[in-house]
């Protein structure tokens, strides 16, 4: 199976990606491989640019323009799964 090196990587992004294993209970190496994982699936076969028509095609067919509830609360339940 290939490895990969990161050289010279940033102290925030490695600390960021420290806590987010501790939280997760996982190895560092562990939660870079899923952070690499899901961040190439979510350019993977347009899936990106079918949620974007979904949401367009929503508002137009809704009017609806604004958000029912603050972005704050969507923010603080992603933040606390």
């Amino acid at each position: 199976m290939p490895s990969l090196q990161i050289r010279n990587l940033p102290d925030d992004l490695y600390q960021a990606l420290a806590w987010r294993a501790e939280q997760s209970h996982r190895s560092l190496a562990q939660e870079a491989l899923i952070a690499l994982r899901r961040a190439t699936e979510s350019t993977d076969s347009g899936r990106r640019e079918q949620i974007l028509e979904k949401i367009r095609l929503d508002i137009a067919t809704t009017g609806i323009r604004t958000l029912s509830f603050p972005p704050e609360r969507m923010l603080r339940e992603d933040r606390d799964r």
